[in-house]
């Protein structure tokens, strides 16, 4: 069995039949509401669709997910299936004793064991196959029993809490200027730096740190979303992100003066570079390209063509997808609109950021002396500083409401106080819309974090991406958090 994905642009380029042309199977993809991402099981021998599982894969498709998430999915039941056929068995004819095979082979005698995270998505997936199977009348019931509290074959053994991993201000700045910026722990340039583009890898740390952005957020932005090539100069920048954010769920974003300042001395140093390089390429392939005519700052809606139509789009309602493709004339000719690049011209993906992270980690342990700070077991990941930047923020604003208590029973008296009454300006609920939580209950773990830190952080953010002696980059966001125009009094 062989594992397609279905993409819309690939079939409209490529697919030539005496049956259908490329366009007229993209329209019938469309007609039929297939997303890209789908996936689609053929016979290795006859090309024919297998099924229980393409119906399923089309079944996954209305429920409008992601296009990673359909292939994350997709790649799932494709290696169930592939561990079935060891079995002389199919995914359809699974036992409750080919799914406890199936999770001890994944779990503990792989190479690789999988994790807690990675099993309870695979077993959320095989759930739901075995759902839609018993719905549709494949199966007359699901292959495994339900024991005591729910649990059955599938369950994963362990509860996962969520893994809150913070930077002190020593730790994010060796992360930021040895690590992803090329210099050695005394500040002065590493020759042993390899890297082409320690610019944009700061910018876009110190992004992340200020914003309180997920990866998919922050790493997506667009240039007239910081008000950058809109004849705007660097200042404070306010969009809403929802087509990037999880669950599609909209929200505001706030990113202060001295973050976009970064962005834009990356935009004057690096990414110029990368646009000249990129132009010719990118004018060839302009037909497959989002090609913007026009950006209406005001109103946040680009004009363009694409797929030889004209289109307008709201820049919060577009999906990484559609960001990665958009482009704009510039100065060398046709340049991608993403704030961030790689040596292609376009948006670097998941796997490149990866990339760019492991290697920073690599720097940072080889070059670790005396004067470095404590660096953790596990290397850092790009989500640690959104959790920094909610540790942080907390405190700080808990300290403006109340001052610093050093006694933890008033602290925690002062929590429960907050819960209760002030809704508004409750420090944690304030955090939580920031963050984008669905729920507060979502914040809560980081609770237990804050009174550890609250003594270390007495200055919160000041310093962190500001120059010595500037006003304090994050009084900034407190003062946006608490909706007031300036930075409350005595802050700095």
């Amino acid at each position: 069995m062989q594992l397609y994905a279905v993409d819309t642009a690939v079939v409209r380029r490529y697919l030539d039949s005496p049956v259908l042309t490329g366009d007229q199977a993209a329209r019938l993809l469309e007609l039929r509401g297939i997303s890209n991402g789908t996936p689609i099981y053929l016979d290795v021998e006859t090309m024919m669709p297998v099924e229980p599982l393409c119906s399923w894969g089309r079944n996954m498709s209305y429920a409008d997910l992601a296009d990673s998430t359909l292939k994350d999915y997709g790649r799932i039941m494709a290696r169930f299936s592939a561990h079935q056929a060891t079995r002389v068995s199919d995914a359809l004819s699974a036992t409750e004793s080919d799914l406890v095979a199936y999770k001890k082979q994944r779990t503990q005698l792989q190479e690789k064991p999988v994790g807690t995270s990675v099993w309870s998505k695979e077993s959320s997936v095989l759930d739901q196959f075995f759902t839609f199977a018993v719905e549709q009348r494949y199966l007359r019931r699901r292959p495994m029993r339900v024991a005591a509290r729910g649990r059955n074959a599938l369950s994963p053994r362990t509860r996962r809490g969520m893994d809150i991993r913070h930077l002190s201000l020593g730790q994010y700045r060796y992360f930021r200027d040895v690590g992803l910026g090329g210099q050695c722990p005394d500040s002065s340039l590493s020759r042993s730096y390899r890297g082409s583009s320690p610019h944009r890898d700061r910018a876009g740390a110190d992004l992340a740190l200020c914003s309180g952005m997920r990866w998919q957020e922050w790493a997506t932005v667009l240039l007239p979303e910081l008000g950058l090539g809109v004849d705007r100069c660097a200042e404070e920048a306010e969009f809403t992100v929802q087509a990037c954010a999880k669950y599609g769920k909209e929200r505001g974003i706030f990113v202060p003066e001295q973050a976009v300042r970064t962005v834009e001395t990356y935009c004057l140093l690096e990414r110029k570079e990368f646009t000249a390089a990129a132009a010719r390429r990118l004018e060839r392939q302009h037909r497959e390209l989002f090609v913007v005519s026009r950006v209406d700052a005001e109103t946040g809606r680009i004009h363009g063509m694409l797929d030889g139509m004209a289109q307008v789009f709201s820049m919060q309602a577009m999906p990484p997808r559609l960001r990665r493709i958009t482009v704009w004339e510039g100065e060398f000719g046709l340049e991608a609109m993403a704030v961030f690049l790689c040596r292609g011209g376009l948006m670097p993906g998941a796997d490149s950021w990866k990339r760019y992270r492991h290697a920073a980690w690599r720097r940072m342990v080889a070059l670790a002396d005396e004067t470095t700070p404590r660096l953790p077991a596990k290397r850092w990941r790009w989500h640690d500083l959104r959790h920094t930047y909610a540790l942080q923020l907390l405190t700080y604003l808990e300290q403006q409401m109340d001052g610093v208590e050093p006694d933890m029973v008033a602290r925690r008296r002062r929590h429960r106080s907050y819960l209760s009454g002030h809704i508004r300006y409750n420090p944690l609920l304030i955090v939580s819309r920031r963050l984008g939580h669905s729920s507060p209950e979502t914040t809560y773990a980081y609770l237990e974090y804050t009174d550890d830190l609250v003594q270390e952080y007495e200055a919160a953010f000041a310093g962190w991406v500001d120059d010595p002696g500037e006003e304090a980059t994050y009084a900034q966001i407190a003062a946006r958090a608490f909706r007031v125009e300036k930075s409350p009094v005595g802050v700095g």
